[in-house]
């Protein structure tokens, strides 16, 4: 009789820190579905996993964070497969230099690394068992956010800051990892936020790439990158580090204080639960 292996779902495993995380899960014996933009790319690494472990379990699974339907989908998909979950991790992130609007209406950067993992983590929390945790990869840029809520429904009528609409989105996956530990209390499942330090991934564009290493000499590698996120998911009880914020190494940090505000928390908590279509009250 097969052993059951722990489950991790991970969004954003085709490059940088995803990438490192999903090979280093697979090693520790995770069972792992990775939710990728490019299935071509996610099913390349997918083969990549299983020389690094013979008898990997690995699901490559289409999910377009920018698509509610898409994210909705890619959930479904994973719950079929795997009923009890150990770890969601929401990695995958983007930044972008000119405004958009992601294919729901919304402003595209919050889109994607805020409402679609919000969807996401709604859609599994319940298949987490005890000991499971829910990690989202913020940054310290969230400190620099500020909540506008209006801008994420109507953008065209905003200023556009290429990285102030970062920072918003970061500050948002703080609030809601902290508005989710509130709601996780008792349950055995936790939920973490962290800054993984500046990282010289494909998240940003490719002229700054090219730049960025010369301003930012002290910038971490994708394995660098990876340690905070890791700590979270591999570390056998991480309970009394639910609700906090965590730093590039892997000590608790404070968040700002937007981020520790209660009433922002749960702002953007109901604003997020309607935008996402959810019913049955306000989770």
């Amino acid at each position: 009789m097969r052993l059951q292996r722990p489950v991790a779902v991970v969004t954003g495993t085709t490059h940088g820190i995803g990438r490192v995380c999903a090979r280093e899960l697979v090693h520790a014996g995770f069972e792992l579905h990775m939710l990728v933009r490019d299935v071509q790319a996610g099913g390349h690494l997918a083969e990549a996993l299983r020389a690094v472990r013979a008898d990997a379990l690995v699901h490559v699974v289409a999910c377009e964070l920018g698509s509610l339907a898409s994210v909705r989908q890619a959930a479904d998909q994973v719950l079929q497969r795997s009923p009890r979950l150990r770890l969601l991790l929401n990695n995958a992130g983007m930044v972008s230099l000119r405004r958009e609007r992601s294919m729901d209406g919304f402003e595209r950067v919050f889109a994607v690394n805020h409402l679609g993992p919000f969807l996401l983590t709604e859609r599994l929390r319940a298949a987490l068992e005890p000991g499971g945790r829910i990690v989202n990869v913020a940054s310290s840029d969230h400190a620099r956010g500020q909540l506008q809520l209006q801008a994420v429904l109507d953008p065209d009528a905003h200023p556009w800051r290429p990285r102030a609409a970062y920072a918003r989105s970061k500050l948002a996956n703080v609030l809601h990892a902290f508005a989710l530990a509130r709601r996780l209390q008792g349950s055995g499942v936790s939920a973490h936020a962290l800054h993984p330090g500046v990282v010289h991934t494909q998240l940003l564009p490719l002229w700054l790439r090219a730049i960025k290493p010369l301003m930012s000499p002290g910038m971490l590698s994708a394995e660098q990158g990876a340690r905070s996120s890791l700590h979270l998911a591999l570390t056998p009880d991480v309970s009394a580090l639910n609700g906090g914020y965590l730093d590039a190494d892997q000590q608790p940090r404070a968040a700002s204080r937007a981020a520790q505000d209660l009433g922002l928390q749960e702002a953007l908590w109901a604003a997020s639960w309607a935008w996402c279509g959810l019913s049955g009250g306000s989770g």
